[in-house]
């Protein structure tokens, strides 16, 4: 069981570092050259939600990158835009401009363009439904090992 659990974080990681590769071979491909690749993934999973740089990291829209400073630079080249909440002047929102919303369907049509290849590339809708149950129980177990590790740090003290 070690040796496949090992091979589970290591192939995780590939697959991540592959798809931004992905993103960022499309984002040359249409001529972009004003937002990187992790910035077009918080900018797709932003989608149509207004969301603070806080529900953003909580969700996990953000992978192993400063997301504050990718706001920060997708405001500057107009792919977002930001507003200081109503109800907390320290909270700022943000949400797709007319850029941004643009360059979201761009990379919806990718996006489409790659599942109309999924079965030739032999992955069939059933084999990634299983593999994905499979990453949503490898997720709850980190989850609950973090919880357990927080639980039992309080416990000892």
């Amino acid at each position: 069981m070690r040796q496949p659990y090992y091979d589970s974080i290591l192939l995780i990681e590939r697959l991540h570092r592959h798809f931004l590769e992905v993103l960022k071979t499309e984002l040359d491909r249409l001529g972009i050259q004003d937002i990187n690749n992790v910035q077009s993934l918080i900018l797709y999973n932003i989608g149509d939600d207004e969301l603070t740089v806080g529900e953003l990291t909580a969700r996990g829209y953000y992978l192993g990158s400063n997301v504050s400073y990718n706001v920060k630079k997708m405001v500057e080249n107009g792919y977002l835009g930001q507003e200081r909440s109503p109800h907390d002047r320290r909270s700022v929102r943000v949400r797709l401009s007319d850029k941004g919303l643009q360059l979201r369907d761009k990379i919806s049509a990718m996006f489409e363009r790659q599942v109309g290849s999924l079965e030739k590339a032999g992955l069939s809708d059933d084999e990634l439904v299983k593999v994905n149950e499979s990453l949503r129980k490898l997720e709850r177990f980190w989850s609950s090992s973090l919880d357990y590790h927080a639980y039992s740090i309080t416990s000892a003290a």
